[in-house]
């Protein structure tokens, strides 16, 4: 049922984007910056409008908006949450922190081989005590950007399943997806995507 909750929110998601022709990302100078991919995103998702018991699901995205604002602005952050933004990398990593609980979003960019599109990816995962505990509206999602429209529109994970039972780690440096596999005995397995320049394979 949760799982069907974050279906239809993205299903939803996409639907308008695609009567939108994909999502517009405004930026100064030659290229658009992780900063630009993710406030171009954010205000899509936000502008929305959702059921209540969806709203939910949202707040994160608000506060992540609202973080970036006091950052630009030289604002100290809420307590519990941490914002970095790392242009040179096309990296951005937001978390809030309650008790024993931490909520993570990820968000980066590739530059595709063709030179025609960049690929966008928002990794959103929930925590408690250092494990992933699977939210409601926890997931991975990409967008494939156009530099000629600049428009990104959301696609499938590219060559690969997302697996809800596995966590997700983007990468800050490198090009390489690191999954994570937590079994009933404590210990845990990493595996690799390998990025290829249009998607990724094990």
């Amino acid at each position: 049922m949760k799982r069907l909750s974050l279906a239809i929110i993205f299903a939803c998601f996409t639907l308008a984007v695609a009567a939108q022709e994909g999502i517009r990302v405004d930026y100064q100078g030659t290229r658009p910056t992780i900063k630009d991919f993710v406030k171009a995103y954010l205000t899509s998702i936000l502008s929305e409008e959702v059921e209540e018991c969806e709203a939910e699901g949202l707040g994160i995205y608000e506060s992540l908006q609202r973080a970036i604002t006091n950052k630009e602005k030289g604002l100290p952050l809420n307590e519990g949450e941490t914002l970095t933004i790392d242009t040179k990398n096309g990296f951005l990593l937001y978390e809030q922190t309650l008790d024993e609980d931490l909520s993570r979003i990820e968000m980066c960019y590739w530059n595709e081989s063709d030179g025609k599109h960049k690929l966008f990816a928002e990794n959103r995962w929930s925590y408690c005590n250092g494990k992933p505990i699977l939210g409601q509206f926890d997931g991975l999602n990409f967008l494939r950007y156009n530099n000629s429209t600049k428009r990104m529109s959301y696609i499938d994970a590219p060559g690969f399943d997302v697996e809800y039972d596995k966590a997700y780690a983007l990468p800050r440096t490198g090009k390489d997806i690191i999954v994570t596999t937590w079994h009933e005995d404590g210990k845990k397995t990493q595996k690799t995507l390998k990025w290829n320049g249009h998607g990724f394979s094990y």
